[in-house]
C-alpha cells in the first residue's frame, strides 16, 4: 500500500504549520495527522482556547504546539512572526504555512464606505501577502538549502474570486487580488533552485462565527443569489481543502459549485489535470450561458419590485 499512498502530496508529519472557523478546523486535521502546529490570531484569548483543541486533536503525544499573536492587518508585521515561528522550530522555517485569516462585510458599492474596502483588503489581500513575502524569502534564499520535499505556501481565497455578484464589492477585489498573487508568484518560484509550492484554497459559504456576522450585515439581494449554494461546515471545508492539497492541486475548490466555477476562469492559471480541466472548461463555458441567464434575471427582477437601492431599509 506504500506505493499507493505516495501520490500524497502533501506529507505533513513532523511538520509546523487560527482561532476559529476554517483555520482552526485545519490546524485540528493537520495535528491529526501528525503535524507540529504553530496558530496565529489577533486575540490570545481565543488562541488559548483553540490550542487546547487542537493538542486534544494531535495523533501522537510527541507532537509541538503553540500560538503566536499577531495582527495580519500590521504592515510589515510577517518578518517578526516568521523569525518567532523559526526559533521554536528549532531554528528551521515552517515547511507548511497556510494563510486563512479573512473578514467579510457585504455592502453594495455606492451603500459602503471606501474605508471598508481598504480594511477588508488590508486583512485579505495584505495579511496574505505580508506572509507569503516573508516565508518566501526565507525559503528562496541563497543558502536555503535545496531539499526533494517541496515547501508549501497555502493562500485562501474565496469562490467570489471565480466569480463575483452585487453585495461584495467592498470584499471580492481583495480576493481576486489573491488569485493574482497566486499565479504570479506560482511561476516565480519556478526560477529558484529550491522546491516551493503555491497553492490556493476557494471556499464557499462556511457555517462558522464569520459567516453569522456576515449575514447580519449582507444586502438581500446577495442572499436571494446565494440561497441554493453548497454550505459547509468548518471541519467539511477543511477536510476537503487538504484533501486537494495531498493530491497537489493548485486550485483547490471543496464542493461540487467551486469546482464549476473554476472551471469556468482558468485562463491562463496552472491546471490541476490538464485533460480533465480543459474538457471540463469547454463544458461550463456552455452552462455558463444558462446560470449567467438566471443569475442576471434575479437581480434584474429584484431591481424591479423593491425600487432604487437607496430606498432599500439599511
Amino acid at each position: 500500500m506504500g506505493g499507493f499512498f505516495s501520490r500524497n502530496k502533501l506529507p505533513i508529519k513532523g511538520k509546523a504549520s487560527a482561532s476559529e472557523g476554517m483555520g482552526l478546523s485545519v490546524a485540528k486535521q493537520l495535528a491529526a495527522k501528525g503535524a507540529n502546529v504553530i496558530i496565529i490570531s489577533r486575540s490570545v484569548p481565543k488562541l488559548e482556547e483553540a490550542l487546547k483543541a487542537v493538542k486534544a486533536s494531535a495523533k501522537n503525544p510527541s507532537q509541538r504546539f503553540t500560538y503566536i499573536s499577531a495582527d495580519v492587518s500590521s504592515p510589515s508585521y510577517a518578518p517578526a512572526l516568521v523569525a518567532e515561528a523559526t526559533a521554536w522550530n528549532n531554528n528551521t522555517p515552517p515547511d507548511i504555512v497556510w494563510c486563512v485569516a479573512g473578514t467579510s462585510v457585504p455592502e453594495l458599492f455606492v451603500d459602503m464606505e471606501m474605508s471598508s474596502l481598504r480594511r477588508q483588503m488590508d486583512v485579505n489581500f495584505y495579511g496574505t501577502a505580508e506572509l507569503s513575502h516573508a516565508i518566501l524569502r526565507e525559503w528562496l534564499s541563497p543558502s536555503a538549502p535545496v531539499t526533494k520535499e517541496p515547501k508549501h505556501l497555502v493562500m485562501t481565497t474565496s469562490v467570489v474570486a471565480l466569480y463575483t455578484i452585487p453585495g461584495y464589492a467592498p470584499y471580492a477585489p481583495s480576493k481576486w487580488a489573491l488569485r493574482g498573487l497566486a499565479d504570479t508568484l506560482s511561476q516565480e518560484v519556478m526560477m529558484y533552485p529550491q522546491n516551493v509550492k503555491v497553492h490556493v484554497v476557494y471556499p464557499g459559504t462556511i457555517l462558522s462565527p464569520g459567516f453569522e456576522r456576515e449575514e447580519l450585515v449582507k444586502p438581500a439581494v446577495t442572499k436571494l443569489l446565494e440561497e441554493t449554494d453548497p454550505k459547509q461546515t468548518p471541519d467539511e471545508v477543511a477536510a476537503a481543502a487538504i484533501r486537494g492539497l495531498e493530491n497537489g492541486d493548485y486550485f483547490v475548490t471543496v464542493n461540487w459549485l467551486g469546482n464549476l466555477m473554476r472551471l469556468g476562469m482558468l485562463g491562463g492559471s496552472f491546471r490541476n489535470n490538464w485533460v480533465i480541466d480543459t474538457l471540463g472548461a469547454w463544458l461550463i463555458s456552455i452552462v455558463w450561458i444558462f446560470v449567467q441567464a438566471d443569475l442576471h434575471g434575479k437581480i434584474r427582477g429584484y431591481g424591479k419590485k423593491h425600487g432604487h437601492p437607496s430606498t432599500y431599509q439599511k
